[in-house]
């Protein structure tokens, strides 16, 4: 049985981005992605899942991982999604699905891997069942990035997406060791604007770690102490990604390290991530230079 430190299930989408100047890019992304690219950067052992209808197979050479570290399923649906950002430090944005991927099912997951963290880089509401997430907490510490928890598509009406809170909340989060949130995300969970207030309220729930992303800092809860580290980006080139790149590099690192070093690791690659669109192809050394000229 091959182990990873971890499993990242989630879709490929085609992402066409304007910016508040209207300028248009268009690049493969997805959690999937991005996050696969940080954590295996940092020189961690992932295992990247995703689904990609067959007609879109090119799609899968936007991964940096090796191709003996990528599983595709064909699928009858892939996702698309268009970005238009309304602000340069691109806070503010409007979603749109064009297309939204089949959902994953527990028996995508092969029987013969295993791993420590069960990482759902998921884009929308739907993505992944309950069920699915409760069966990977029997094998390994989940982690789940929020967004695929309050991030709707309303097909009727082409495909706008909204966010609304996570009915099955109460139910669902003690399931889940790492969580993580934007800090739009944690008021819409908790309605709290305090950042480090809704990840007291998110760890009382039963999230084992929570990790919050801004524009300015990142910080991390395990229930006794709080870690948070500036972002240092001297430019946002590559906005896109900033938590899918925070959150697998910090739950990957968090395996071996404090979550103070984690956290400085996670939020260096991130900063330096998003000086250039697309995943990141750096390596740890980069981001280990990177801290040395900017952390200390």
């Amino acid at each position: 049985m091959k182990h990873y430190s971890s499993i990242i299930i989630g879709h490929i989408t085609m992402d066409r981005n304007v910016d508040h100047l209207g300028n248009e890019m268009r690049l493969a992304g997805g959690a999937v992605i991005y996050s696969s690219a940080s954590a295996y950067a940092l020189g961690h052992n992932v295992l990247a899942l995703t689904k990609v209808a067959k007609k879109d197979q090119e799609r899968l050479s936007a991964f940096t991982v090796p191709k003996e570290n990528l599983i595709c399923i064909d699928c009858e649906s892939s996702s698309d999604m268009y970005n238009q950002y309304f602000t340069a430090d691109k806070e503010r944005r409007k979603c749109v699905c064009l297309s939204v991927g089949t959902p994953f099912e527990a028996e995508d997951i092969p029987e013969d891997v295993s791993a420590d963290i069960f990482h759902f880089a998921g884009l929308v509401y739907g993505d992944f069942s309950n069920d699915l997430i409760k069966a990977a907490s029997k094998k390994g510490k989940v982690a789940v990035d929020v967004q695929t928890c309050l991030r709707h598509v309303d097909v009727e009406n082409g495909g706008t997406m909204y966010f609304e809170d996570w009915k099955d909340k109460k139910e669902m989060i003690p399931y889940i060791h790492f969580l993580k949130t934007d800090a739009a995300e944690a008021e819409i969970l908790t309605g709290l604007t305090d950042r480090y207030e809704a990840a007291k309220v998110l760890h009382s729930w039963g999230a084992k770690e929570v990790v919050i992303t801004h524009n300015t800092e990142v910080i991390a809860y395990d229930g006794k102490e709080f870690c948070s580290c500036p972002i240092k980006s001297r430019n946002l080139s590559g906005r896109t990604g900033r938590g899918d790149t925070t959150f697998a590099a910090y739950i990957n690192e968090r395996l071996t390290h404090t979550m103070a070093d984690a956290l400085l690791y996670a939020t260096a690659t991130v900063s330096l991530k998003m000086e250039t669109p697309g995943p990141f192809k750096g390596t740890r050394a980069d981001v280990e230079a990177y801290i040395d000229e900017f952390y200390k």
